[in-house]
């Protein structure tokens, strides 16, 4: 490839590769990631009340996210493996029929944590639903998202329409 790409995962024989992150400064980086579960309204209540057979499902769902988000590496095959300094997972939902997962992930490093942020989300929406799919299984796992990053050289992002 004798053109420059911004297509980073290719080596010059145009085959996948993880990228080198050796010369990048290190700096602080966070990341937050979203992402929203439709349900019927019984099983949100259901759920908030603490009621489902399975047990706490916000609690398990944020174990469960945490955890994702230190096995990143292990799931997606091009991210490196970091050393997180900070996981936070809230839960909230629109009173109806909708719950919001929120992952924020920190650490000091030479490549950011977006990926750890929505592996945490995805992990843990995925534990809502198993843990409430004899009650429902119908419910839509909808908007998963990056919603802000910041650190490393190509800045912050903070996504306007959430």
């Amino acid at each position: 490839m004798a053109e420059s790409s911004p297509l980073t995962h290719f080596n010059e024989q145009g085959r996948a590769r993880m990228v080198d992150v050796s010369d990048k400064s290190e700096t602080k980086r966070t990341a937050t990631a979203r992402a929203a579960l439709i349900m019927k309204a019984a099983t949100l209540t259901l759920i908030k009340e603490g009621k489902m057979k399975k047990g706490d499902v916000l609690a398990v769902a944020q174990v469960a996210g945490i955890m994702a988000a230190k096995k990143t590496s292990d799931w997606i095959p091009m991210c490196h493996p970091i050393a997180l300094t900070g996981i936070d997972i809230q839960f909230s939902d629109n009173g109806v029929n909708e719950l919001y997962i929120e992952a924020t992930v920190r650490t000091t490093g030479p490549t950011g944590v977006e990926m750890e942020a929505l592996t945490a989300v995805s992990a843990a929406a995925l534990t809502v639903y198993d843990m409430c799919k004899a009650a429902e299984k119908d419910m839509i796992i909808a908007s998963t998202m990056l919603v802000s990053k910041t650190g490393g050289k190509n800045g912050d992002f903070h996504r306007q329409d959430v």
